[in-house]
């Protein structure tokens, strides 16, 4: 492992600590009508209130919550594609702020919403984002075909609206893994795959961590997912953490009144909500 100072990737890490969130808030103009929007915050919504957390090197951390918790934008503002309104956020001590090109040379992020040309291919796509990345065209070539067979790809010049939501998906996620950044963020990445599908994908994420010294932040819907990929999880509702422990132990924090609880009975403990069905956020994205 690297230790602090190290030079990586062209940058200097000054932390062994991937990720540092240190009450961070961020909050979107209301929708309410007006009156309640100038009684309610400034008509302000809080999407992520005093958010703090560490994530070690190494680790898969899982961040949970339901539909409006704020996870997806705690992500994007970890992703440099929001600007915290409070606290702070640091990957390996770079502030995203001060230092946002050096971070963006850290880290990689897959959405659920992941946009492409759609007119190009599968390796044509990639190509263009590997050029991004000013990687050579004989890598590239060589880490696509390598990376796209892992996660059973094999249609590379197909144009991606021909291919599945899920195929797509998968491409997103190779666009992901093709810079090998250090600290990925995946945001629900298996939403809408087929179970095979879903378990290549996590075969694949943990194979980053284990053998690509990758730091993964996940959030997802599935709690058997987040069961067997994650070292540690953090539950998020209203934009606030509301409890973070290791899936074991968050699920022994309920064993008094559940004989076997599942991470699912951990999250309606806590917050009394029901998670989504995954079909049914599978058509709302599609």
């Amino acid at each position: 492992m690297q230790v602090v100072g190290s030079d990586l990737k062209g940058v200097t890490l000054m932390s062994n600590v991937a990720l540092n969130a240190q009450n961070v808030g961020k909050s979107f103009a209301s929708e309410e009508p007006f009156i309640k929007r100038w009684r309610n915050r400034n008509g302000k919504r809080l999407a992520v209130n005093d958010v703090s957390f560490q994530v070690n090197r190494g680790e898969i951390y899982g961040v949970l919550g339901p539909n409006g918790s704020g996870k997806s934008t705690l992500i994007r503002c970890i992703a440099t594609l929001l600007i915290p309104d409070a606290g702070y956020i640091e990957i390996f001590g770079h502030d995203i702020e001060r230092d946002e090109m050096i971070v963006k040379r850290l880290i990689n992020r897959v959405s659920v919403d992941a946009a492409f040309f759609k007119k190009l291919s599968a390796m044509e796509n990639l190509l263009y984002a590997a050029r991004l990345y000013s990687m050579d065209g004989l890598t590239a070539r060589r880490k696509i075909r390598e990376i796209l067979g892992r996660l059973g790809i094999k249609e590379l010049n197909q144009p991606l609206e021909h291919m599945s939501r899920g195929m797509q998906q998968k491409v997103a996620i190779a666009r992901a893994f093709l810079s090998s950044p250090i600290l990925l963020l995946l945001d629900e990445p298996t939403t809408g795959l087929d179970p095979r599908s879903k378990r290549e994908v996590q075969e694949f994420v943990l194979e980053m961590r284990d053998q690509h010294d990758a730091t993964v932040l996940l959030t997802t819907h599935d709690m058997d997912e987040a069961d067997k990929l994650c070292d540690r999880v953090a539950i998020i509702d209203n934009g606030k953490i509301i409890a973070e422990d290791t899936p074991q132990g968050l699920k022994e924090s309920i064993r008094h009144r559940i004989p076997q609880p599942t991470l699912e009975d951990v999250f309606m403990e806590l917050t009394g909500k029901q998670l989504v069905v995954e079909q049914d956020l599978a058509k709302e994205v599609s």
